[in-house]
């Protein structure tokens, strides 16, 4: 089985205390829940780690390559793994993110990256994933990073609308029970619509699921919307 483990954590921007400054507080659990699903990556010894999330396009990044926080307001670089010559600042957020998340465990396990356009279509997304989970070798963790939707309430990203916390639950559920099959089933019209930036990347972690194959069990860690997006955390592993 090279598909070991999954984690699944958001990626906003605020969750690098630097940026929240004195809110940094308010994401404290957020963290510790993203921290422990890391952990919980890491403990089923993956021989790589392989960050999926959203982006402009599908597209695999290289192991020296880095993203920058800088257009949020922290002048810092964010490696994904090895520094040198070959590398460009080339990561969109939500991996930038998930290599702020993976670098605050001190692991030295390698790791790669791939993006996923945002308009993916779910078969596109099952067959990226599928791709990650039928390789027999090396042992492999997914770490994959998206949002929820971004219309809970009036002062959310995307105003208020009265599907969102329905499609969020859902989502939730999924999570928390390892249901490739539902998250598969995620439109992508009514996600774009929530303004969902983890529909794509959630899909591709079934699909890598599925290709594997197997029992999976869930955990779901984490499930807030502080600022009106939803942040969901959870765990993956075969049962």
């Amino acid at each position: 089985m090279p598909l070991v483990a999954a984690a699944v954590c958001p990626h906003p921007p605020l969750i690098v205390p630097e940026l929240a400054g004195a809110a940094a507080p308010e994401l404290d659990e957020l963290r510790a829940a993203c921290d422990a699903a890391v952990a919980g990556l890491l403990a089923a010894e993956p021989e790589v780690v392989v960050l999926v999330g959203g982006g402009p396009e599908t597209t695999r990044f290289n192991a020296a390559d880095h993203g920058s926080l800088r257009s949020y307001g922290l002048d810092r670089q964010v490696r994904l793994w090895k520094v040198n010559c070959a590398g460009g600042e080339r990561l969109p957020l939500s991996l930038t993110i998930g290599a702020w998340l993976l670098g605050r465990s001190r692991t030295e396990t390698p790791r790669l990256a791939r993006s996923v356009a945002a308009d993916a279509s779910p078969a596109q997304c099952a067959e990226l994933g599928a791709a990650l989970g039928a390789a027999t070798e090396p042992r492999t963790a997914l770490l994959v990073t998206g949002d929820g939707s971004a219309c809970r309430g009036p002062k959310s990203p995307g105003y208020d609308d009265p599907r969102a916390e329905a499609y969020d639950d859902g989502v939730a559920r999924a999570l928390a029970d390892a249901d490739a099959e539902a998250l598969l089933d995620l439109d992508p019209a009514l996600s774009a619509q929530l303004k969902v930036a983890g529909r794509a990347p959630w899909q591709v972690l079934a699909g890598a699921v599925r290709a594997t194959g197997g029992d999976w069990r869930g955990e779901l860690r984490h499930y807030s919307a502080p600022y009106g997006v939803a942040y969901l955390v959870s765990s993956w592993a075969p049962a």
